[in-house]
């Protein structure tokens, strides 16, 4: 049955309310974090005019008149002046919003509440909890604020008033708690409210300790031997790899992986040119290793044509023309020296005449 109108009504207000609401999650979370933002600039502007004084030339008169710098509304808005980049709207937005709680605080506040984040983010504006907490409500997250997720994976919206609070398990673990251990690791230690979860041998698929004989089951890449411990599979030796002609296989733990053969053979079992199952053209077996063949020292000439000389390279040979000769339509002719060609030129000219 199709859907009716009123169907499709209803399902995008519900789609619109479930955006609206992970949007303010989202928004709760970036209060929070502006918020812990401008306290640290705070603490770090607080140590930076530790030492500083009005400036005056006359501190003792200053200080005497005008009270302490340390305490001063001027050392106060010289903090303030440096908590936001000009660039960000969110944070100047939230101070320009606030500013008289940093006055209340400087001034009435900080002997009895020297955590300006607590007694600012958490307790007076409200955008942050505190830490192992979450939500409107500031919840324990699960597994309790003091160790959430049981240490094992971070709390969904911990220390802000947005998020769900659920976990997202660290490495190795899983489960609503992050107390189950994955496939590849197995519980070193575990009970109700701890779990250590540590990383299975490189042969194991799922196990029970630490060792290639603690396997419950191999990898792909291993099998199990007479004694039930899991070795690796040999692709190379049973010749079950997939490499080309001008490859060999080399075994790797748990897999294996192709390499190009030497340049000088034509197949092989190995690197290098002693490996070769023969030699490729231009080369010849030497006591088991292919080498290059000097086809200029052979009693055959390599290089017929007149003039000409051989050069030997890798794998093959190139002819050029002795020296006092240059290549004209593939032979090798004589250079005309520099003399002959104004001569032929002067000659040529005298016959036009």
């Amino acid at each position: 049955m199709l859907p009716t109108a009123s169907d499709l009504l209803f399902f995008s207000f519900a789609l619109l309310l479930l955006c609206q609401v992970s949007d303010a999650k989202r928004d709760l979370k970036s209060a929070c974090s502006t918020c812990k933002r401008i306290t640290e600039n705070f603490d770090k502007g607080f140590e930076r005019t530790a030492k500083q004084n009005f400036g005056g030339g006359n501190t003792a008169w200053e200080e005497r008149k005008l009270s302490k710098y340390e305490t001063s509304e001027i050392r106060l808005m010289e903090i303030i002046e440096g908590l936001c980049d000009s660039s960000s709207f969110e944070c100047n937005q939230m101070l320009e919003e606030h500013e008289e709680h940093f006055e209340t605080w400087w001034f009435k506040r900080k002997t009895k509440h020297p955590d300006l984040h607590k007694w600012f983010c958490i307790e007076t504006i409200s955008v942050c909890c505190p830490k192992g907490t979450f939500g409107p409500d500031c919840n324990a997250c699960l597994g309790g604020s003091e160790r959430p997720c049981h240490g094992n994976g971070a709390c969904d919206g911990d220390g802000t008033r947005g998020g769900n609070g659920k976990c997202s398990c660290d490495k190795g673990y899983k489960g609503e708690f992050c107390l189950d251990c994955i496939d590849g690791y197995f519980n070193a230690v575990r009970n109700d409210t701890f779990s250590l979860c540590t990383e299975c041998d490189a042969s194991c698929k799922t196990c029970t300790g630490a060792t290639n004989q603690d396997c419950d089951e191999c990898k792909e890449g291993w099998e199990e031997d007479d004694q039930e411990s899991c070795i690796d599979v040999d692709e190379c030796a049973k010749g079950s790899s997939t490499c080309k002609e001008d490859q060999y296989c080399l075994n790797t733990e748990g897999s294996y992986s192709c390499k190009d053969c030497d340049k000088v053979c034509s197949g092989c079992t190995g690197a290098g040119p002693d490996k070769c199952q023969s030699c490729a053209s231009g080369y010849q077996d030497t006591e088991g290793t292919c080498t290059d063949i000097d086809e200029c020292s052979q009693p055959e000439l390599a290089c017929t044509k007149e003039h000409q000389e051989c050069v030997n390279t890798k794998g093959s040979f190139s002819c050029i023309c002795s020296i006092g000769y240059e290549e004209l339509d593939g032979e090798c002719v004589e250079t005309p020296q520099k003399g002959e060609d104004e001569a032929t030129s002067s000659d040529s000219f005298m016959d036009v005449c």
